[in-house]
């Protein structure tokens, strides 16, 4: 019974990062659905990831402390041999939550900010805004302190857009 409980909840996992197309999913935002439904405890959950990712059904990447995962080809393969297992009431509590935190969903996977330290001896800041497969900025800059990445990166998400439309803005104009 165990067995067949740890395959719904990795089935769970590869619907929920097949439903929300080309953007990841953070391990807070898989946690947080699978308990907030009473589905399972937070060790199932990772026991199902760890296996996932050991069975490259998902990719994982870090940007700043926090993994965000992506389904593969092989886990897209899977989930359709395997689909009909989950519930369509699962299915729908899925897609409610979806629609529920869009915007968030949307926005942690769009919006990225992260810092490298480089061989100059100073931090390397990456920010980029993704819409779906595309990258509409990508900004590299380098700065002294561990303080300035950290507090760039921390600024990017609010900032992002107004960052964006400047650059657009200022880039375009015929002065």
């Amino acid at each position: 019974m165990e067995n067949q409980n740890l395959m719904l909840y990795k089935l769970i996992i590869l619907y929920m990062l097949d439903r929300i197309d080309e953007y990841t999913l953070t391990n807070a935002q898989i946690t947080n659905f699978i308990q907030d439904k009473g589905y399972t405890n937070l060790f199932n959950i990772h026991e199902s990831i760890s296996e996932l990712i050991d069975k490259e059904f998902i990719s994982v990447s870090t940007i700043r402390n926090t993994k965000h995962y992506k389904i593969t080809n092989l886990g897209e393969e899977a989930l359709f041999y395997f689909e009909n297992r989950i519930s369509n009431n699962i299915k729908q509590e899925i897609r409610e939550y979806f629609k529920e935190e869009k915007i968030n969903l949307k926005n942690e996977s769009e919006i990225i900010a992260d810092f490298v330290y480089n061989e100059h001896s100073e931090y390397t800041v990456k920010c980029a805004i993704k819409e779906r497969r595309e990258t509409l900025l990508d900004i590299r800059i380098n700065v002294p302190t561990k303080d300035m990445a950290r507090s760039i990166c921390d600024n990017w998400r609010t900032k992002s857009t107004d960052v964006y439309q400047y650059l657009v803005n200022e880039l375009w104009s015929k002065e």
